[in-house]
C-alpha cells in the first residue's frame, strides 16, 4: 500500500496533471506529463531501485530512460479500440516540477479519448491526477483520486 505522506515531504500535496491535446496541423496527440520533481524522483527510485537526479545534466540519459518507462508504464491513451503509440520527446525541469513530453503517431480527428493514469500511485494513496483534455479547442478536464485512474470524455 503507498505511503501517506513521505519523510520530509516539500509539499503537502500530492498531484501531477497530465495535459492531452489534439493537433490538427499535425494530427497528433501531444501530451505533456507534469510532476513535482521530489515525488517523481521518489516515484522513479521505487519503481526501478536506481539512483536518480533528474536535475544533474550528466545523468540526463540515463534519467530519460527511467522517465520514459515510468510514465508509459502508468499512461494509457485511447482514442478507439487501441491503444495509441505514444512516442517519448524528452523531459525538462520546470521550477519544482518535471514535465514530461509525448506525441502520438498521425490518426485520424478525434470524437472520444481515453485515459488511465496512474502516476506515482506507487508512491501515496492521496494522489491527486488532474487530466486535461483539448480537442478542436474545447477543454475537458478531470480530477482523479487514488485509486481512480481512467478519464473518458467525447468531443
Amino acid at each position: 500500500m503507498p505511503a501517506k505522506h513521505a519523510a520530509g515531504a516539500f509539499h503537502p500535496i500530492h498531484v501531477s496533471t497530465t495535459n492531452i491535446s489534439y493537433n490538427n496541423q499535425d494530427s497528433k496527440l501531444e501530451v505533456i506529463c507534469t510532476i513535482f520533481t521530489d515525488d517523481f524522483e521518489a516515484a522513479l527510485v521505487k519503481q526501478f531501485h536506481a539512483k536518480t537526479d533528474l536535475n544533474k545534466a550528466e545523468m540526463h540519459a540515463a534519467m530519460d530512460a527511467l522517465v520514459k518507462r515510468y510514465v508509459l508504464s502508468n499512461l494509457l491513451v485511447k482514442t478507439g479500440a487501441a491503444s495509441l503509440n505514444l512516442n517519448y520527446v524528452g523531459f525538462e525541469i520546470n521550477k519544482e516540477a518535471t514535465d514530461v513530453y509525448f506525441e502520438s503517431d498521425k490518426i485520424q480527428a478525434v470524437k472520444k479519448v481515453d485515459v488511465d493514469v496512474s502516476l506515482l500511485h506507487n508512491l501515496f494513496d492521496d494522489q491527486m491526477n488532474i487530466v486535461h483534455i483539448t480537442v478542436g479547442g474545447v477543454r475537458k478536464s478531470e480530477k482523479l483520486d487514488y485509486p481512480n485512474k481512467r478519464v473518458s470524455q467525447v468531443f
